[in-house]
């Protein structure tokens, strides 16, 4: 008869022998980690699946006439915020940066199941984009809101689907100026760069001076006649003007800081003052030059 002291050292060791390969060999990937077999790749270039060529019907909006300044980077659009903000019923927070914020669907089979809620990637941003306006209204308490943030002149076609009934305000400043403002706020500027970056905002504005049928101002008015330009934008907007939007500097506009906004000393006098005008020693290219003439600026 087997010695049962030697039959428990048996499973001792084959135990112990067990824990040691479980010990030295890799990790078991779990179900949830080992993504699906991919299929073979067609030789007759297989269509798209229909979940990444689906476009979304868009959402009703629960903010449905915003208003967008477009302008370029250094065109005063600060300035243009906190007089609009210093109107009872309009909202004009800082810069927000729309376009920055975005949806990411993280698996295979997410797009598939938010096509079948009628959404796609663009229309999911769009329904967080018009949530965070609504947010932001409500907490003021006010009801007009507007986006001043200068990269939204880069994606207008995008706002304008987003928000079919938005309303836009064209701020634009002689591009020689802006020019001098942007090389004079960088450390060692890269001229040709600065250049590049005001052509591709001013053909952006073009565009959109084009096809939206926007209100169009000037930094140079808005500073030289701030009564008369503001009366114009409050007509436009549907709201009666205030003599408080021109004392800005008695209102909270919240921090002026980079990536916000101005946070010149300028801006954070409280008053309104001129512009400085363009250096006719600027060098702009042919194609800058040619839409500062068309609005109406001497190059």
């Amino acid at each position: 008869m087997r010695d049962p002291r030697m039959a428990a050292i048996g499973k001792g060791l084959k135990r112990r022998g067990r824990l040691v390969m479980q010990a030295v060999s890799p990790p078991r990937r779990t179900l949830d980690a080992i993504p699906a077999p991919r299929p073979a790749a067609d030789t007759c270039s297989a269509p798209r699946p229909a979940a990444e060529t689906y476009t979304a019907p868009p959402a009703p909006r629960l903010v449905d006439s915003p208003v967008f300044v477009l302008s370029s980077v250094r065109s005063g659009s600060t300035l243009l915020r906190v007089l609009l903000n210093s109107h009872s019923r309009i909202r004009a927070p800082h810069e927000m940066h729309l376009r920055t914020v975005h949806v990411h669907l993280s698996r295979d089979f997410t797009a598939d199941a938010m096509r079948a809620l009628h959404l796609d990637k663009d229309e999911l941003e769009h329904v967080l984009w018009d949530r965070v306006l609504h947010l932001e209204l409500s907490r003021s308490g006010k009801d007009v809101i507007v986006d001043k943030t200068p990269p939204n002149t880069l994606i207008w076609p995008r706002l304008r689907r987003c928000w079919p009934n938005a309303r836009y305000v064209l701020l634009l400043r002689h591009p020689g100026a802006v020019v001098t403002s942007l090389t004079a706020r960088r450390t060692d500027p890269d001229h040709e760069a600065v250049r590049a970056e005001v052509l591709d905002y001013s053909e952006k504005l073009e565009e959109a001076r084009l096809n939206l049928d926007p209100h169009v101002i000037t930094y140079e008015e808005l500073t030289a006649e701030p009564e008369k330009v503001t009366r114009g934008l409050c007509d436009h907007l549907g709201v009666p003007w205030e003599s408080g939007m021109l004392d800005y500097g008695s209102k909270d506009h919240g921090t002026f800081r980079p990536q916000l906004g101005d946070w010149s000393s300028t801006i954070k006098s409280g008053r309104i003052q001129s512009a400085r005008a363009a250096d006719p020693g600027v060098e702009l290219p042919p194609r800058l030059r040619e839409l500062a003439q068309a609005w109406g600026y001497r190059v």
